[in-house]
């Protein structure tokens, strides 16, 4: 067992509160949390399931902060919890069976592609027609073919992210955008249910698993709903635009320097 001193503890927590307030305005916090537990010296495989672990309650936290907005969603669109949850587990127990030299491998390319996915958002919502902008006027394509597509596609979706996390976001929200919703505030609260679904039941086979780090998890979960409730003013202060800058960042240096690592 690593160490864990206030020093590790002042960070981590310093980590989590920052992915909180990066998640509330941006999305993306995973790329601060769990690099900076593989830096502080985790498996990569224990600080993956440990991140999602710990980051979870400031999701669910985000998730309510849309309830206005979710309360005039669609109800066909809780289908897409059941391809969530599914993906999900199957995730879960893909890293589970992952053995630490091969993730360790892996590591650097899914936060460069999480990364390259959040650097995109922009431009696929631009591309999809949504945005901060956008008015609910688009069509909605709501016949079994395409709800059945995009279930699918989330299956795959909630894969990755019960495997690794970072970047699903983006991936949802294009494929609300293809379902014909337009209000970014009422795609961001389904996201929102979606990775919770996803990334709770994840989380609840890695405690079961034992795969979580708890002296980690119990300090950066409460960071991490404080960075949600408090940073997220700081957050906006600096600007959508800032935010993002950061996180891209942090993302291709943590990249790369795990790639100089190997």
């Amino acid at each position: 067992m690593m160490d864990f001193g206030f020093s590790h503890a002042a960070i981590a927590f310093l980590a989590a509160f920052t992915a909180g307030a990066i998640n509330s305005v941006a999305g993306g916090g995973t790329l601060i949390s769990f690099p900076t537990l593989v830096w502080l010296g985790l498996p990569s495989v224990t600080a993956n399931a440990t991140s999602t672990v710990a980051i979870l309650p400031g999701s669910l936290a985000g998730a309510w902060g849309y309830r206005r907005e979710l309360r005039t969603a669609e109800r066909h669109m809780l289908a897409l919890v059941a391809p969530s949850l599914i993906g999900g587990i199957s995730g879960a127990l893909l890293l589970q069976h992952t053995t630490p030299g091969f993730f360790d491998k892996l590591v650097p390319y899914l936060i460069a592609f999480a990364t390259v996915l959040f650097m995109a958002q922009d431009r696929v919502q631009k591309a999809l027609g949504v945005g901060e902008d956008a008015s609910g006027a688009a069509p909605k394509h709501q016949s079994a073919q395409w709800l059945t597509g995009a279930m699918a596609f989330q299956f795959c979706v909630g894969v990755y992210g019960g495997y690794f996390g970072a970047g699903i976001g983006i991936l949802m929200l294009a494929a609300l955008s293809i379902l014909g919703l337009s209000d970014i505030h009422q795609m961001n609260g389904l996201k929102n249910i979606f990775a919770f679904c996803i990334n709770g039941i994840a989380a609840a086979y890695f405690v079961w698993a034992g795969m979580v780090s708890w002296p980690y998890v119990a300090i950066m979960a409460v960071a991490a709903v404080l960075g949600g409730y408090f940073g997220s003013g700081m957050a906006r202060k600096l600007g959508r635009i800032a935010v993002r800058r950061v996180v891209i960042g942090i993302g291709w240096a943590m990249a790369i320097s795990l790639f100089l690592k190997k």
